[in-house]
């Protein structure tokens, strides 16, 4: 069983405490993706379950045991980092299998365990290359080999796949989306990139400042943000975000006034909503935003518009075919079923 339980964990520099009372229980087989921006505490967490980092306070479990004090090699854990850290001087066949060698595995179990390895990650033609003559993307997939062979308990991922391009990044993300099914073991993935996180995750657990801002499966995330942080750190384009004045049914502000989605107290308010969730439309339609086109981008399948309406400006996105010359003046309507509402203070959600 490759459970991963954290209780109140704590971690501090110095008198600086990054991490404070960090409380996460991971399900055998689940594959969690921590997910937030630079120095939120993500990498942090990993590595403290890695071992790597020294615990200041609380508790892990892994598999039910307590593992504070164990060393990285006896936690029944295996990681893939981001810069590789594969050895230039061996062969792609030595890298896969130094530790396994280290540890004074047969030859028998050795080539046993490698076999299946290398054919399921496509490595069979590069064993005997080194790690200079492999492109970036074959790299990675020799340090995860590397770590498949010790056959964990847990997985653990580091930014795999943030040194590469793009349309590789999305080759290797389908590719360890197979291997977790294939494995079936437990998986912790941490990036800044969420398209990584959306497509490969369970349940993501999204940072903010040393603690979870918000956890949920992708889609209720994407769906209902708790928080006005978390609605504008999921989805492209980013969300648009209003500062409005809720009284009387409506939401306003000088250049502004909407009918409330819902009943809500007076005061200041934070409205949100997707571009994908405004329409252009026609004079006279109830409820529209007259607006001035600032930017047009293409972008293959759509436009994405810039707007301004006096001193809000929001992103609307349309088809392809839509041609609008800037400082065009238009009517955008907001979609009610699809509007966000948070308190403009501590940024919670408001609402159902």
């Amino acid at each position: 069983m490759a459970t991963v339980e954290c209780r109140n964990l704590c971690k501090s520099y110095g008198s600086h405490e990054v991490i404070r009372n960090f409380n996460l229980s991971i399900s055998d087989h689940e594959f969690i993706v921590f997910l937030g921006p630079s120095g939120c505490g993500k990498s942090t967490i990993l590595r403290m379950v890695a071992g790597l980092e020294e615990i200041t306070g609380g508790d892990l479990f892994i598999g039910g045991a307590r593992v504070n004090d164990r060393d990285p090699g006896d936690r029944g854990i295996a990681m893939v980092f981001q810069n590789y850290a594969l050895y230039p001087h061996m062969s792609v066949r030595e890298n896969i299998t130094f530790a396994l060698e280290r540890a004074g595995t047969s030859r028998d179990e050795i080539r046993r365990r490698l076999d299946p390895v290398v054919e399921t990650l496509g490595l069979d033609i590069y064993l005997g290359r080194k790690p200079t003559e492999l492109s970036g993307g074959q790299q990675q997939r020799v340090a995860i080999a590397r770590a498949m062979i010790k056959t964990p308990e847990v997985f653990l991922f580091d930014e795999p796949l943030s040194n590469l391009d793009a349309k590789l990044r999305g080759h290797l993300r389908v590719e360890i989306a197979r291997l977790h099914r294939a494995l079936n073991t437990t998986s912790v993935y941490v990036t800044h990139d969420q398209l990584e996180a959306m497509t490969l995750a369970d349940r993501i657990v999204l940072m903010n400042q040393g603690r979870i801002e918000q956890m949920g499966t992708p889609e209720e995330i994407y769906s209902r943000p708790a928080t006005a942080f978390t609605a504008g750190f999921i989805g492209t384009p980013s969300m648009n975000f209003f500062s409005l004045d809720a009284g009387e049914g409506r939401l306003r502000n000088a250049d502004i006034d909407l009918a409330a989605p819902f009943p809500l107290r007076a005061g200041k308010v934070t409205l949100g909503i997707r571009p994908g969730a405004i329409r252009l439309v026609p004079e006279g339609t109830p409820d529209a935003i007259a607006a001035t086109v600032e930017r047009d981008e293409f972008h293959g399948d759509m436009r994405l518009i810039s707007l301004n309406a006096g001193a809000e400006s929001f992103m609307v996105s349309v088809p392809a075919a839509t041609r609008l010359s800037e400082g065009e003046r238009v009517l955008a309507h907001l979609d009610p079923a699809s509007l966000h509402v948070f308190d403009a203070e501590s940024g919670q959600r408001l609402g159902d």
